[in-house]
């Protein structure tokens, strides 16, 4: 698979739906021994809560310039030490997971996969945004 977004949430977009700079949004580093990607997916109870490995806080810093979206690199925080985590979802969070936006899913980039150690890991968002609609 490669980094894309979710067709649902470029639907959601398309309809005035989804606000990348106006929503609370977050990153999942996760596993794919516990989650696969599906064009079905729509919101973050789509995925399973046991593949998930930690959560950022909220990205700051975010600004949308000419179709492309970007933000502060953000921190996974202490990671428990554990399997490989091979992905990461980019998601709304608005404190309900059935109406949380997932809107991108990166499975590809330096440091994927990366096993967890207890301590920090470090997201370098790329010089070109999180993503382009």
């Amino acid at each position: 698979m490669t980094n894309q977004l979710y067709p649902l949430y470029r639907e959601a977009a398309l309809a005035g739906n989804a606000d990348f700079d106006a929503d609370t949004m977050v990153m999942i580093l996760a596993r794919t021994s516990g989650y696969t990607f599906s064009t079905a997916h729509d919101f973050l109870n789509d995925v399973p809560g046991g593949s998930r490995a930690s959560t950022t806080s909220a990205l700051t810093s975010k600004t949308v310039t000419q179709g492309t979206a970007d933000a502060a690199d953000p921190v996974f925080t202490s990671v428990a030490s554990g399997a490989a985590c091979d992905c990461v979802i980019l998601t709304e969070s608005n404190g309900t997971e059935s109406t949380s936006q997932l809107y991108a899913y990166y499975d590809t980039g330096t440091g994927i996969p990366i096993t967890p150690n207890g301590g920090n890991i470090n997201v370098t968002i790329s010089g070109s945004g999180l993503f382009t609609l």
